[in-house]
C-alpha cells in the first residue's frame, strides 16, 4: 500500500475511534435539525428541505442509537459505526467516480 494511502487510511480510522467524543458535548448538534428546529431558528421551513423531509422515513440508525438500547456503550458503538458507514459509502463512492473520470 502507498504511504499516503495508508496515512489516509489511519488518519480516518483515528477519525472513526474519536467520534463517540461528540456525545460529551453539551446543547445542540449543529446542522442536524429537523423541520421544528429550522422553523423555530428562521421562522420558515425552505419548500425545498421540506419536500425532502420525507425522503429518509426510517433511518438505518436513528440518532445514531440501536432501537432500544439506551447504555451509553451501545451509543457508542453505534457512532463507531455510523463513522464506519459514512466512510466506506462515501469513499467508495468517490472511488467509484474517481476510477470512471480517470478512464475518461
Amino acid at each position: 500500500m502507498e504511504k499516503s494511502i495508508r496515512n489516509l487510511v489511519i488518519g480516518l480510522l483515528i477519525l472513526m475511534v474519536l467520534v463517540p467524543l461528540g456525545l460529551l458535548a453539551t446543547g445542540e448538534t449543529f446542522g442536524e435539525w429537523g423541520n421544528e428546529e429550522i422553523e423555530e431558528k428562521l421562522g420558515y421551513v425552505p419548500s425545498g428541505l421540506e419536500g425532502l423531509s420525507s425522503f429518509w422515513q426510517k433511518a438505518p440508525l436513528p440518532d445514531y442509537a440501536f432501537e432500544g438500547d439506551e447504555s451509553g456503550q451501545g451509543a457508542v458503538i453505534a457512532y463507531i459505526l455510523s463513522a464506519v458507514i459514512g466512510v466506506v459509502v462515501g469513499g467508495g463512492v468517490l472511488y467509484f467516480v474517481g476510477k470512471k473520470i480517470a478512464k475518461n
